[in-house]
C-alpha cells in the first residue's frame, strides 16, 4: 500500500464549477449567432478553433474568449457586428467575473485533510495563470494549501517537474481530479495514485475512449466527500 504523503487536487470541476460557466456562455453565443449558422454545427467550429489555438492561448477563458471572437468572425464571413463582439466580450467578463461556486463536500474534505496531519495538500490545476490565481483566492481554501501549481498541462513531464520541484517522491503522491486525460493518465505513468471524481459535464477536448484506459488502475468516488475515508483505505 502507498505511504500517501503529499494529496494534489485539481481546480476546475473538482474543487469548483467551472464547465457548467463555460456551457452557458457558449449557449449564449451559439443563440446570438443562430442567423448564420446552427447552433450544433457553431458548436463543433468553436471546439475546431479553440483546440487550434490551444498552442498559442493555451487553457482557461481568456483563451475561449478569443476562440469565440474568431469563430463568430469566421462563420459571419467577416460580416459579424460590433455590437455582437461586444456582447462577445461582455460575456467572455462575466466568466471571468463569476463567482466560485465549491462542489458539495470540498469545504469538508479539504479541511478534513489539513486538519489530519499525515499529509500536504496541493492544487494543481492549468489555465490562465491569473483568473486561476484569482479563483483559489475566492474559494476561501487557498490557506489550506501547502502549494498552488497552475500550469500550462497536465502532462507527464509537468507532473515530474512538480515532483522534483519539491521533492516529491511519486509513490507518496496522489492526484485528485475529474480528467481522466489530465488528472489520471499523466499521475499513473509515472508511478503514483490518481483518484477520479467524475463530473456531469466534460469538455469534449478532455474525453478519453474507455476502451484506451480499460488496463489501468485507479480509483474513481462520487464527490470529494469520500476522499478521506479512501485514502484512510489506502494507507492501511
Amino acid at each position: 500500500m502507498p505511504n500517501l504523503t503529499t494529496i494534489a487536487f485539481d481546480g476546475d470541476d473538482t474543487l469548483w464549477h467551472n464547465e457548467t460557466v463555460f456551457s452557458m456562455t457558449e449557449e449564449r453565443i451559439t443563440t446570438l449567432l443562430a442567423d448564420h449558422m446552427e447552433p450544433a454545427e457553431l458548436s463543433k467550429r468553436l471546439l475546431a478553433t479553440e483546440t487550434a489555438n490551444l498552442r498559442l492561448y493555451g487553457y482557461g477563458a481568456k483563451s475561449f474568449i478569443l476562440s469565440m471572437i474568431e469563430t463568430a468572425i469566421e462563420v459571419t464571413d467577416g460580416r459579424v457586428s460590433t455590437e455582437h463582439l461586444k456582447e462577445i466580450l461582455d460575456v467572455g467578463k462575466e466568466m471571468l467575473d463569476h463567482p466560485v461556486e465549491l462542489l458539495e463536500g470540498v469545504e469538508e474534505c479539504v479541511k478534513t485533510l489539513a486538519d489530519d496531519g499525515r499529509y500536504r495538500l496541493l492544487v494543481i490545476t492549468k489555465g490562465d495563470l491569473f483568473h486561476q490565481e484569482s479563483k483559489v483566492a475566492r474559494s476561501g481554501l487557498a490557506e489550506l494549501f501547502w502549494k498552488v501549481e497552475i500550469v500550462v498541462e497536465k502532462d507527464v513531464a509537468t507532473y515530474r517537474r512538480i515532483m522534483t520541484a519539491h521533492g516529491i517522491d511519486p509513490t507518496e503522491f496522489a492526484m485528485v481530479g475529474n480528467s481522466l486525460r489530465s488528472d489520471v493518465i499523466p499521475v499513473l505513468q509515472i508511478g503514483a495514485t490518481a483518484v477520479h471524481v467524475p463530473y456531469p459535464l466534460v469538455w469534449a477536448h478532455e474525453h478519453v475512449d474507455p476502451t484506451t484506459v480499460a488496463e489501468l488502475r485507479w480509483h474513481e468516488v462520487g464527490s470529494l466527500a469520500a476522499v478521506p475515508a479512501l485514502l484512510d483505505e489506502l494507507r492501511r
